[in-house]
C-alpha cells in the first residue's frame, strides 16, 4: 500500500506550534509531509518557538519554496489526501477564498478546492471583523473546513502543550490518520 501523502502549510499568523506539531504528528501516523512555510512564518517560528525554520523543515518528508510556483503541489496531478494549513492568516484565508495566489501556499490550497480534497485551515485571528467571517463562509462553500484552534476543556489540560496536540489531534482526525493526542469525551458517568 501506498504511504499517504499530505500538503502543510504554515503562514505567519501566531500558532506556529499548530504547524510543528501537525508536522511531528503526521511523522508517527507514516503519513508523507510536503510542507510549504510562508515568509512571514519563518518571522513567526523565530519569534515563538526555540526552533528555526531549517529545524521544522528536518520535520517534512518534501520542503517546497514558498515562491516555487512550478512546484509539485502546485498541480492537481499530484495527488494528495488534502492539505492542512497551520495556523492559517486572514491573508492566506483571503488569497484562498478568492483564489489569488500570490504564493505557493495559497497556490497548493487553491488546488485541493479545485480538486475537491479536504483542506483544513486552523484561522488564527480574533476578534473577526465581516471580512474575515466571509472569507471563512465562502472557503466553507467551496468544500474546505474552517478548524479554528479552540481549546476544548473537558480533558482537563493541565498546559497548553496539551491543548496544541488536541487541537492537532483533531485535525488529524478529519483525515481518519491515527493518532493518540486526544481524550475522547466518553460522556457525563452516570450518578
Amino acid at each position: 500500500m501506498t504511504k499517504p501523502r499530505i500538503i502543510v502549510g504554515i503562514s505567519g499568523a501566531s500558532g506556529a506550534v499548530y504547524g510543528v506539531e501537525c508536522l511531528r504528528a503526521l511523522k508517527a501516523a507514516g503519513v508523507e509531509t510536503h510542507l510549504v512555510i510562508s515568509k512571514t512564518a519563518g518571522i513567526t517560528i523565530a519569534h515563538e518557538t526555540d526552533l528555526s525554520v531549517a529545524d521544522v523543515q528536518k520535520l517534512a518528508d518534501v520542503n517546497h519554496s514558498h515562491m516555487d510556483l512550478s512546484a509539485s503541489i502546485a498541480s492537481g496531478s499530484f495527488k494528495t489526501a488534502g492539505m492542512i494549513v497551520a495556523p492559517c492568516s486572514m491573508r492566506s484565508l483571503a488569497e484562498i477564498a478568492h483564489g489569488a495566489s500570490t504564493n505557493l501556499l495559497t497556490r497548493a490550497a487553491d488546488v485541493i478546492l479545485k480538486e475537491r480534497r479536504k483542506l483544513v485551515l486552523l484561522v488564527r485571528e480574533t476578534p473577526l471583523n465581516n471580512a474575515h467571517l466571509k472569507n471563512m463562509l465562502a472557503v466553507s462553500e467551496m468544500g474546505g473546513i474552517i478548524a479554528p484552534p479552540v481549546p476544548a476543556f473537558y480533558s482537563k489540560p493541565k498546559t497548553l502543550d496539551e491543548m496544541v496536540r488536541h487541537t492537532v489531534g483533531r485535525t488529524l482526525d478529519i483525515f481518519d490518520f491515527p493518532h493518540d493526542l486526544v481524550a475522547r469525551w466518553e460522556g457525563v458517568p452516570a450518578k
